[in-house]
């Protein structure tokens, strides 16, 4: 266990005091032993496991004995930590706040109800979100570890970890792509008039002509400009790569690998700007809206109420997935950046303001949206659910078209595209950070080389750009609505409730809840109380919702076609969809497997200690100033106790029957 601050010393020093029952966490002083080695106590007089033991035999033992493995020939290295808690927590937000709120939340707002919506979305909110966005924190801070390694605390969960990764790598494949659609959009706003806008030469023919069945300059610019979606016809004809996405691209990636390339000390001060920019651009913007007529018909329709959608279960079901994947919940990203927290930051404070806080954008980001969307609507003359539509066609065809309406359109544009940039990037960093802080932990040398962590950041930067040009073709649309889909569907709904699950019923929901008070120490009256709401939720209420929308995802998945546009995805297609899902969640029972394969005994003693937590789980809250004040075991001098293993005492046994 990490030392505390000083008023909860003596607590454990109690702890420390008394064995660990069964199922428990070991002590603070048994976790400092590693596995195979004999713990060392200042007792008399001196025993071996009941056996009386001369004590100059013992001495002389523990004199010539080598230096603890665990202490010199592996030192734990000095881990990363947040410059300050405001950078923690910006990383957080931007992390969280992502092109979902902007492009997601509105448009499902107004198509389940309304004013309505927000309902159920706080409802799943409270007992799902908040649960899970502090359970991952909690276990990143304890841990002071990322996705998998982690898992220490639980080794039959390790799959879990795996599963996350899988998820955050087919996320960080397809996400960076639609920041390299933005830097292209960025840079075709430099011109006046706009590319996408009447007033632009080559759309003459287009406007003039502009009826039921003729695309719109800005519907003509993203299918032909940009995508070249005509030019393929599905999935199994992509055609060649677009060069000037693929420079795009390019350059996203390269912007990904600079800002990440010394860790939470270059991404953490970048979070200053890219965090509160696009706050300050939905300020600038709803100002604007608020100003054109029509707006209040856009900000209307957005917030009307229609309280039969209460009934309808697609309603609830897509509550939940907008809390998940705005969130960014159970793809490892909060997890590791909670494990670069100091050990006494407050877990649940930083919970509660992240989420309200993402909610609140959400629905702020909507007025944003609706009231320029009511003015397009007024100037085309048109009900404006014609106009209003969700996902990439809402920021690269709706909004543009309306952005060139307003007078300065070249200036509302940049800033438009410049937010959607920051918004893309803050959640990048989050996805990438779960999977670089993962592999440093396998592979703590890499942490410690410089030269070694650049060439490994190196090369996965360049292995995502290599297997994002499938998506930068005239076909890669199809593909990316298709990774899309399927990353952030039933695959990362099983991982979170079996880590909901494991923790809860495998790890212990009290030992956890034990845990969170431990690290926040002077833990004041509202956060033991708000901690029993959690509890209940990690029990009851989380599981069991989380069940509703698996269920009604798989009942969706069986009945509902996948296509995009007028594109109907072939039976294959749909398949290798399902496999990716599959893929990430089966890493769980692999892995269960492996852990179970690993300890002896009957199958239920092999499971008992799968679900035990290593000896190493809480030494990984060392960092360098607690290694200063941790006590080497060859210092200790006798008299004291030495307690062997199962092992020892069976070779002991074995000896003696020998002779």
């Amino acid at each position: 266990m990490k030392p505390l601050p000083e008023p909860c010393n003596s607590e454990h020093q109690k702890k420390g005091s008394s064995a660990a029952a069964p199922g428990e966490m070991p002590s603070a002083e048994e976790a400092k032993a590693p596995p195979g080695n004999t713990e060392l106590r200042t007792e008399s007089p001196a025993q071996v496991n009941g056996f009386s033991v001369p004590q100059s035999s013992v001495t002389g033992a523990a004199a010539s004995s080598p230096p603890s493995p665990a202490h010199s020939a592996n030192p734990q290295l000095p881990r990363e930590q947040w410059g300050g808690k405001y950078e923690f927590l910006l990383s957080c937000i931007g992390y969280c706040v992502g092109l979902g709120n902007v492009w997601r939340f509105p448009y499902l707002c107004y198509r389940n109800g309304g004013g309505v919506f927000l309902i159920p979305y706080f409802i799943m909110l409270f007992f799902t979100g908040m649960p899970l966005f502090l359970m991952e924190l909690s276990l990143g801070q304890y841990g002071a570890a990322g996705p998998i390694t982690v898992w220490k605390c639980c080794p039959l969960l390790k799959g879990i970890g795996i599963g996350m990764l899988c998820v955050s790598t087919l996320v960080c494949l397809y996400y960076n792509v639609i920041i390299a659609w933005t830097f292209y959009y960025l840079g075709s706003s430099f011109q006046s008039p706009l590319p996408w806008s009447c007033d632009a030469i080559a759309n003459a023919k287009l406007c003039r002509n502009n009826t039921n069945g003729t695309l719109s300059p800005s519907e003509f610019f993203w299918n032909e400009r940009v995508l070249g979606v005509s030019h393929s016809t599905g999935l199994s004809n992509p055609g060649p790569v677009r060069w000037q996405l693929a420079l795009c691209l390019l350059a996203a990636w390269v912007i990904i690998f600079l800002c990440m390339l010394k860790g939470i000390r270059s991404s953490g001060k970048v979070v200053y700007v890219t965090a509160t920019f696009p706050y300050l651009v939905l300020v600038v913007l709803i100002i604007r809206g608020a100003t054109l007529e029509g707006s209040l018909q856009g900000v209307a329709f957005y917030l009307t109420p229609v309280w039969g959608r209460l009934a309808n279960a697609q309603v609830w079901n897509d509550a939940a997935s907008q809390i998940f994947y705005s969130l960014g919940i159970g793809v490892g990203g909060l997890l590791s950046m909670a494990s670069y927290n100091k050990f006494d930051n407050n877990v649940i404070r930083d919970t509660l303001v992240i989420t309200i806080g993402n909610c609140a954008t959400s629905f702020f980001a909507g007025f944003a949206i609706f009231s320029i969307l009511g003015h397009m609507a007024w100037r085309k003359g048109v009900p404006v659910e014609k106009v209003a539509i969700s996902g990439p066609g809402l920021a690269f065809v709706a909004y543009p078209e309306a952005l060139a309406l307003l007078p300065g359109s070249v200036f509302w544009a940049i800033l438009f595209f410049l937010m959607l940039f920051m918004l893309g990037v803050d959640t990048l960093f989050g996805n990438m950070e779960g999977i670089t802080t993962a592999v440093l932990d396998e592979f703590p040398q890499l942490r410690s080389n410089m030269k070694y962590k650049t060439l490994f950041l190196g090369l996965l930067c360049f292995g995502f750009y290599l297997m994002g040009l499938l998506l930068v073709t005239n076909g890669g649309i199809y593909w990316f609505t298709l990774i899309d889909s399927s990353s952030t569907s039933f695959g990362l709904i099983i991982i979170t409730l079996f880590m909901c699950l494991g923790i809860s019923f495998f790890y212990g929901v009290n030992q956890f809840c034990q845990d969170i008070v431990d690290m926040i120490c002077l833990c004041p009256p509202w956060c033991t109380k708000v901690l029993l709401y959690f509890k209940a939720c990690w029990v009851f209420f989380t599981p069991f919702l989380l069940l509703f929308i698996l269920t009604y995802i798989f009942i969706e998945m069986y009945r509902t076609p996948l296509k995009y546009g007028q594109y109907i995805y072939p039976l294959w297609g749909k398949a290798l969809g399902v496999c990716m899902g599959a893929f990430c969640c089966l890493q769980i029972l692999i892995w269960a497997t492996v852990a179970v394969s690993k300890e002896s005994g009957t199958l239920k003693d092999r499971f008992q200690k799968a679900i035990r937590p290593l000896n190493s789980w809480r030494v990984n809250n060392l960092n360098g100033s607690t290694q200063e004040q941790h006590v080497e075991p060859e210092r200790i001098e006798g008299p004291y106790t030495v307690n062997l293993t199962e092992v020892d005492f069976t070779a002991m046994a074995w000896e003696s029957s020998e002779a």
